[in-house]
């Protein structure tokens, strides 16, 4: 409210101001028609400033400011895939029937151009994953979702993630599945349809998963070289990768 105020009397003032100018102007040169031609002629042009000022250059400025908010939440996802998404990215690929068929696709190279990226990622997300709960233990997959469970909340807690909407998408799939995978005693012993159920919830979080990878691989090429050269030595699609430098 004192904000308010404080703007409207500067508001009058400098309208007082102004006027003042004015009949100074008029009394100094006693040009009255002058002053009012030169006073219509600046008003005709206010809208045009108005245009300048409140659209073009707040979208200018809205568009910075989402960039680097976008480049603040990129350091948040990197946080993500170091604690938790690389590991879950070998986890998830030991169920699947198709790894080998899609792990040729994500060896990620330092030759990949954003067209590359791009590509690639239209090609994962469109792809039909067959995760199978009884190609590997599931309660390694609950033991490690459990001990991530506290950083997963204090992401989720993160108001500035609903800026990037398929990230928290991600989140939300790889929170529910660990719920899923907690609310059940014995995982060893699934019936067919809780099997096929737990089987979705894991190829939700998979697919979202791989394709957010891919974002923050090409973000990483892009703009933190020497970040990149790690995470090309740490791929978890690349069966020869190493992370001592060759």
């Amino acid at each position: 409210m004192k904000r308010l105020r404080g703007q409207i009397l500067l508001g009058v003032v400098l309208i007082a101001l102004s006027a003042v100018l004015f009949v100074l102007q008029i009394r100094i040169f006693h040009d009255e028609r002058d002053t009012f031609f030169y006073l219509f002629q600046d008003l005709a042009f206010v809208p045009i400033q108005v245009l300048l000022v409140t659209v073009i250059v707040d979208q200018v400025l809205r568009i910075r400011a989402k960039i680097a908010m976008l480049n603040k939440l990129n350091m948040v996802i990197g946080t993500f895939f170091s604690e938790v998404g690389t590991r879950l990215l070998r986890l998830f690929s030991g169920f699947d029937h198709h790894y080998d068929d899609i792990r040729r696709n994500l060896v990620v190279t330092k030759d990949w151009t954003d067209l590359k990226f791009s590509k690639v990622a239209k090609d994962v997300g469109s792809y039909n994953y067959r995760l199978d709960h009884n190609r590997r233990d599931l309660n390694e997959l609950r033991i490690f979702l459990a001990a991530k469970r506290g950083f997963l909340l204090r992401l989720l807690e993160n108001q500035n993630l609903l800026e990037h909407e398929t990230f928290t998408d991600l989140l939300w799939a790889v929170f529910h599945l660990t719920e899923e995978l907690e609310a059940r005693e014995n995982l060893a012993q699934l019936s067919k349809p809780d099997g096929e159920h737990i089987a979705g919830d894991m190829r939700r979080a998979y697919g979202s998963l791989i394709v957010e990878w891919l974002a923050y691989m090409k973000h990483l090429k892009n703009e933190y070289p020497y970040l990149f050269s790690l995470a090309l030595r740490t791929n978890p699609f690349d069966p020869d990768v190493s992370v001592a430098v060759k």
